[in-house]
């Protein structure tokens, strides 16, 4: 199988960095924000999907990640330039308003700049991110309370310890994170079997990778590539604003009132479909 080919993105001068920009299509816009590990080319099925459904598809390598600039402070990736960076590409690109459809990391962005930006948001497109309110502490600080310091989101607060995991063998690393399930039946497991799932070694260690790899050979190795290259240091450090997050928006109204979607995978382990009862409330 030839992978799916993206060609040369427009590099964008955007919120002091620049981006680099995917587009097909031409119509209402549609911008595609992508999770962690991944790059623009996530959403190499989508653009042209929406292209011939007649709307303007739009998707960035985002701060820190492929093509973009990589900015080396922490803070810069925290939530206020994240959804600038959004803002920013509509205005690069002489858009009032569009859509947003983010995955994983890329749905809490999009959350967050319909709270930050609700004027520049036509709608929300949600996948498996549902929106979580923010709660009396921060994330981090619950997921360590619950789960220790093996947490894989705990262990990302030290600036270069996941780093020198997960750089040490890029192939291995996304070859155990790029695989189906083996089983629907892990989301239903204890906290204290979750836990031991979701731990920096589950994710990077030397043990066997469980289940199947999705992606064909040709189209993983962009991400093998790209990842060698940039390394992971632009992406974690979006975990590593997690608090900083939290208090920036400490004044900030939880309440989306822009049109939503949200679309969750029964067997994520990560961000199980429970995570989303009671949504409505802050989302109606």
């Amino acid at each position: 199988m030839t992978a799916i080919p993206m060609g040369a993105p427009r590099m964008l001068p955007v919120n002091g960095i620049r981006l680099a920009v995917w587009e097909a299509g031409a119509g209402f816009p549609v911008v595609f924000c992508h999770g962690f590990p991944e790059l623009a080319y996530s959403w190499r099925h989508q653009l042209p999907a929406l292209a011939a459904a007649g709307y303007r598809a739009i998707a960035p390598d985002q701060r820190g990640y492929g093509q973009s600039d990589r900015p080396g402070e922490v803070t810069a990736y925290d939530v206020q330039h994240l959804t600038g960076d959004l803002v920013g590409l509509l205005d690069a690109l002489g858009l009032e308003r569009a859509v947003f459809c983010g995955h994983d990391w890329g749905g809490i962005v999009v959350w967050h700049l319909a709270l930050l930006h609700p004027q520049r948001v036509a709608g929300v497109i949600a996948l498996n991110t549902p929106f979580q309110p923010r709660g009396p502490r921060d994330l981090v600080s619950t997921l360590r309370h619950v789960y220790g310091e093996d947490h894989y989101m705990v262990a990302f607060q030290e600036p270069g310890r996941a780093e020198a995991l997960f750089e040490r063998d890029v192939e291995r690393v996304l070859d155990r994170m790029f695989r189906k399930p083996r089983s629907g039946h892990a989301v239903n497991l204890p906290p204290e079997q979750i836990g031991r799932l979701l731990t920096l070694d589950a994710l990077a260690g030397d043990g066997a990778a469980g289940g199947t790899p999705f992606l064909p050979p040709e189209e993983f190795r962009r991400y093998v590539d790209t990842f060698r290259r940039t390394g992971f240091t632009g992406g974690m450090n979006w975990y590593r604003n997690l608090r900083r997050n939290w208090e920036l928006l400490a004044d900030v109204p939880q309440r989306v009132e822009a049109p939503a979607l949200m679309i969750s995978a029964a067997n994520d382990l990560f961000l199980p479909p429970r995570l989303t009862e009671g949504m409505e409330t802050w989302v109606p």
